[in-house]
């Protein structure tokens, strides 16, 4: 247990309380209570801390809804995903007051210095970025929930009430000599990843969980992207075109007791586990020249306080502190259901949505009216505007083109794509991409 890892998590309770009621989950007209997991990005300073951007979600687009989005609707609205979106809209919206003056000041950014800006290793970038993440700001996250996925398959199996694991399906035998092959042998497809199943796995790439019955779905779980995000910083592509990836890392994961496993957070996240492939040594990354790069893993803190209100052991927590209260001390079985809402928050009242399907409550699906602040579409346009504000005709250039992977595949984004590639290749091996959604334009 750590006394700064309950600091962090105050901060963010906190901050949840103050959303309006529409924001949080409801109880059902049949008394049925929704749950829901709760992310936040923290900012340590010289201020003490502050709770700067927080989501709440846990659902994802089915693989074949991707091309229909067309930036519109989000790809993956798991609260860990979700509020790293919103933060990175926070920065951007920086950006963009920065740029609207330039005597103006921000508590998380600074402009870089011409000597910085000089400084530009050969291979590196052709355009640096003009801002940088202040250095005496410290990043946490606080997640209510187990990051689904390699951090969390000991706490599944421990959940089961058989904890054998499961057996892998054999892979299909070709066809005995007697029989005539029909159709003709095909090229085998790649092996599907894993979601929830197969828990005997362990230290692997895996897709997003969900039923057995719901539409496969090629979004990496939350252990696998933020493993990512500790080599290629919190920035997503557009924002890294502005701020340079430097000190915008993880500092500390922050979990309840109940969603900690020492185990499979070493080995998902740590040096020693499967992110061995990226480390030099003790802890410092293989040299990726040309942006800032570099293999910086967060630690992983313990709350000593009570759970999260609208979470599922939350409630439980409440239902039978009002059972006791009334005498019950059996107390009956409250009934749950997940969330189907979601929400992103950032301070300074920028974004402030809830979110039903990937889009806009109450806007229908792919509608360009429901589009979030943080979706694709929303941080093209913001993007093109604080350039054009800037009159930065290099950022303008990667921004201006036909479709959005145009902009991922920009020259100022190699740095950042390589680092990539490497982390897939030797650690997080097994990564399948989930595209289809980048051939929209503005």
């Amino acid at each position: 247990m750590d006394l700064h890892a309950d600091s962090i998590a105050s901060v963010v309770l906190e901050e949840f309380k103050k959303l309006p009621a529409k924001r949080k989950p409801a109880v059902r007209d049949n008394g049925i209570r929704e749950w829901v997991p709760l992310s936040s990005i923290v900012v340590e300073g010289p201020n003490g801390l502050k709770c700067v951007a927080l989501a709440t979600g846990m659902k994802c687009l089915p693989a074949s809804k991707l091309a229909q989005s067309r930036g519109i609707a989000l790809h993956d609205w798991h609260a860990e995903v979700l509020v790293i979106r919103a933060f990175n809209r926070l920065i951007l919206d920086e950006c963009r007051r920065l740029a609207q003056d330039s005597s103006a000041t921000s508590e998380y950014l600074r402009r870089r210095t011409p000597d910085e800006l000089s400084q530009t290793p050969e291979d590196g970038p052709w355009h640096q970025q003009p801002f940088t993440w202040r250095e005496e700001l410290i990043l946490h996250m606080y997640c209510s929930e187990a990051p689904c996925g390699d951090a969390s398959m000991e706490l599944i199996m421990s959940s089961q009430d058989d904890a054998t694991p499961w057996d892998i399906p054999p892979p299909p035998q070709p066809p005995s000599p007697s029989q005539s092959p029909s159709p003709p042998p095909q090229t085998p497809s790649p092996t599907p990843l894993l979601g929830r199943g197969y828990f005997s796995q362990l230290g692997i790439v895996r897709r997003k969980p969900s039923r057995a019955d719901a539409p496969p779905t090629l979004s990496k779980s939350c252990s696998d992207k933020l493993a990512l995000k500790q080599c290629t910083s919190l920035l997503n592509s557009l924002v890294s075109l502005f701020v340079s990836p430097e000190n915008v890392y993880l500092a500390t994961l922050v979990l309840p007791a109940s969603q900690f496993s020492e185990e499979g957070c070493r080995r998902c996240f740590g040096e020693g586990g499967r992110m061995a492939g990226v480390v030099v040594v003790e802890g410092r990354a293989r040299d990726w020249e040309g942006g800032g790069y570099g293999f910086w893993p967060f630690r992983v803190e313990v709350v000593s306080g009570g759970e999260f209100g609208f979470s599922r052991r939350g409630i439980e927590e409440a239902a039978a502190a009002a059972a006791a209260a009334d005498g019950d001390e059996g107390g009956s079985k409250v009934k749950m259901v997940a969330s189907n809402l979601a929400v992103a928050w950032t301070a300074g009242g920028e974004v402030e949505e809830g979110l039903i399907g990937g889009v806009l409550q109450g806007r229908k699906a792919f509608d360009l009216k429901g589009a979030s602040l943080t979706s694709r579409r929303r941080m093209w346009e913001a993007a093109v505007e604080v350039a054009e504000m800037m009159g930065d005709e290099g950022i303008l250039r990667e921004l201006r083109t036909e479709r959005y992977d145009g902009v991922k595949e920009s020259a100022s984004l190699e740095a950042r794509r390589r680092v990539k590639e490497t982390v897939r290749g030797e650690a997080l091996k097994g990564w399948i991409r989930n595209t289809g959604d980048g051939e929209f334009g503005l």
